[in-house]
């Protein structure tokens, strides 16, 4: 290795930064889901991030994020996502822990009911948000209900900032420079764990959304020259722009780190054929891992995004892409909350 961990740590040191998580988070082998598969299967628990017990990956972007509102010394911060968003539910979370005050824009994917709130959107209002739903209108793609809600927000902005309230923008997922570093950090850390523990990482799976952590994985294993494959599992369609926002997001990570280490696109690999029919919609690959990780393990991940993710691992495993054997890598970004969403999201996961 180039560099050392302690060197490639100093380059974080001097960004503006806020304690929220719990950190390193818990790495070890899923030793019963291993002997089935065949892989040696280790788990990385971001999902115990915290600061609560419905936290995620994205404290470790929010950490660098509300580091840069507060030296900014912003008094509101607005982000943007689903209703059932885990993102901005722990956006809101963190805010208050920080004294920042949450407004969020939330696109109705799944409408609502205000007679039965749940999962997320109930902790949004036990929260206090200052809460936009912006439903789908007719003939409108859930893209185009994404910008508007983006343009509202940002108006939001304005209005606040100029009657003297400084406000902070936060993209869906926290996808930003400064986000992705937090995750670049985090893959730091997890190369100390595997220094630690004597383990060769081969595979490393995780699912991808907005696109933020995949950028920060990617920058933090070009950091530490770490050989295992990253295999980033999507949960809504991705086309080759998106790769490249990926690209270009890592790279500014390394250069707001000043690393003069770049990533290029083979070190990008991206599946998109685990999250049909669609974003927050079920299928039956992702229930059958969901179900065959809680019974052999006692463990949780959700139908939106780590169940698609684990039933990719699953799949790249059964048929071969994975030899067995392997050293393989869960990294869990949480979302359990999912479980207790609406019908649409869970689909005939409950049934045995």
């Amino acid at each position: 290795m180039s560099q050392t961990l302690e060197d490639a740590e100093k380059l974080f040191q001097l960004l503006p930064h806020v304690r929220l998580g719990f950190f390193p988070t818990p790495f070890y082998k899923l030793d019963r889901l291993s002997e089935k598969l065949g892989v040696n299967l280790y788990i990385k628990r971001d999902d115990f991030t915290g600061m609560n017990l419905f936290g995620g990956n994205k404290i470790r972007k929010l950490e660098y994020l509300l580091g840069e509102a507060k030296a900014f010394g912003c008094e509101y911060a607005i982000t943007y996502g689903a209703t059932q968003s885990n993102h901005a539910m722990e956006t809101a979370a963190a805010c208050r822990r920080c004294g920042i005050k949450p407004i969020l824009y939330l696109t109705a994917v799944v409408e609502p009911d205000e007679k039965d709130v749940r999962a997320n959107l109930l902790l949004d209002k036990i929260l206090g948000v200052e809460l936009h739903i912006v439903d789908i209108k007719p003939g409108e793609t859930e893209d185009e209900a994404e910008a508007r809600s983006f343009q509202m927000g940002a108006e939001r902005a304005a209005e606040l900032n100029a009657s003297g309230h400084p406000c902070y923008d936060i993209p869906m997922g926290g996808a930003s420079v400064t986000g992705s570093v937090g995750f670049a950090h985090g893959f730091v850390e997890f190369q100390r764990q595997l220094e630690e523990t004597g383990i060769r990482a081969d595979y490393i799976f995780h699912a991808t959304g907005t696109g933020g952590t995949m950028a920060g994985l990617a920058a933090g294993r070009k950091l530490v020259e770490n050989p295992a494959k990253i295999v980033s599992v999507t949960v809504s369609y991705k086309n080759e722009a998106y790769v490249k926002k990926v690209e270009d997001l890592a790279n500014e990570v390394l250069k707001k780190i000043d690393s003069p280490l770049r990533v290029t696109r083979e070190d990008l690999c991206i599946d998109t054929g685990y999250f049909a029919p669609g974003y927050e919609q079920p299928n039956e690959a992702a229930s059958e891992a969901i179900r065959l990780l809680a019974r052999t393990e006692g463990l949780f991940v959700d139908p939106v995004y780590t169940g698609k993710a684990l039933a990719g691992l699953i799949d790249y495993v059964r048929s071969g892409k994975v030899p067995q054997g392997s050293n393989v890598v869960f990294w869990h970004t949480g979302g359990a909350t999912a479980l207790f969403a609406e019908q649409e999201i869970l689909g005939d996961l409950y049934q045995m």
